[in-house]
């Protein structure tokens, strides 16, 4: 299997190293960007790339996993630069005008929403590709597959090419280098049993190697993905004895920070580690996202 050449961009997100990453993919007519990071990360990725020696101008394609602030604020600005934009449809029209996903966002973020991302700028619309299921995108010399993943958000590609799959978040969050692996769940689209087929069809692929954007790439993604799809039937089973009580927001956000704190207790992780899994993925948010995935969906079926 090809295993074609991939750096790791640390984008610093405020000054931590190992929370977001943007993978580089150098090819015959330049390179492209898998998930460029928030705007605010922008002067870190100039940089990052510089070390490789490309200018920004050299990306001629960008291939976002989502649309969330984390994962794609950059991309109108690399639009500007040349770039071409390639997003799920659902995400697409939020590329061109995001003025609907910032003031979301902003009820979340508040006062500090542009101080953590900065400037969304909108992608133009002629290097806008809206990117359809298992279509193949070519690159030059490089292709890129995308797979529909669910779970996440519904607006969630992962990107394989040669041995390699680029997960975003539907790949889970695992940070320097540890065999620790969890399960980000923000509001409003995390969905288990998406999830759970997300991961199932991630494995049909055999990737070898695995990249979450959170953090860095991996050797191991059978295990990987294995043991993603344990922790989020462990995470089913917590909820299951948890949610039918109906906690206050503020209760659950406690009990499933615990939770995840006695995890990674359990996992050796160091605090240090633990700080920045957290910063990575933090537990308060996916609780929210398990109470309103629970109301709408089990409650129902209950």
């Amino acid at each position: 299997m090809h295993r074609p050449i991939v750096h790791t961009l640390d984008l610093y997100f405020h000054g931590r190293p190992g929370t977001i990453a943007s993978y580089l993919l150098p090819h015959a007519g330049g390179a492209a960007l898998v998930d460029p990071g928030p705007g605010s990360t922008i002067p870190n990725l100039v940089s990052e790339l510089a070390k490789h020696g490309f200018k920004p101008t050299d990306v001629t394609d960008v291939f976002l996993t989502h649309i969330h602030l984390d994962h794609a604020g950059a991309s109108g600005w690399l639009s500007n630069q040349g770039a071409i934009i390639h997003v799920h449809p659902n995400g697409a029209p939020h590329m061109a005008n995001p003025e609907k996903l910032i003031s979301s966002a902003a009820r979340i973020y508040g006062s500090q929403m542009d101080f953590l991302w900065g400037e969304f700028l909108p992608v133009q619309e002629d290097h806008l590709h809206v990117v359809q299921y298992n279509e193949y995108i070519h690159c030059t010399d490089l292709t890129m597959k995308a797979i529909e993943a669910p779970g996440h958000a519904n607006h969630q590609y992962a990107y394989l090419t040669g041995d390699i799959c680029f997960s975003g978040d539907i790949g889970g969050i695992r940070v320097n280098g540890l065999h620790y692996v969890s399960v980000p769940m923000p509001p409003p689209e995390f969905h288990l049993e998406k999830w759970r087929e997300s991961i199932k069809h991630l494995q049909a692929e055999h990737p070898v190697r695995i990249a979450p954007t959170h953090f860095g790439v991996y050797d191991d993604a059978e295990w990987h993905l294995a043991e993603l799809a344990n922790n989020l039937d462990q995470i089913e089973d917590w909820m299951e004895k948890i949610m039918p009580s109906d906690p206050p927001i503020e209760s659950l956000r406690e009990m499933f920070v615990d939770y995840e704190r006695q995890r990674a207790e359990e996992a050796g992780l160091s605090l240090a580690d633990a700080e920045v899994q957290q910063i990575a993925n933090p537990s308060f948010m996916s609780a929210d996202g398990m109470q309103r995935y629970w109301k709408k969906y089990r409650l129902t079926n209950l």
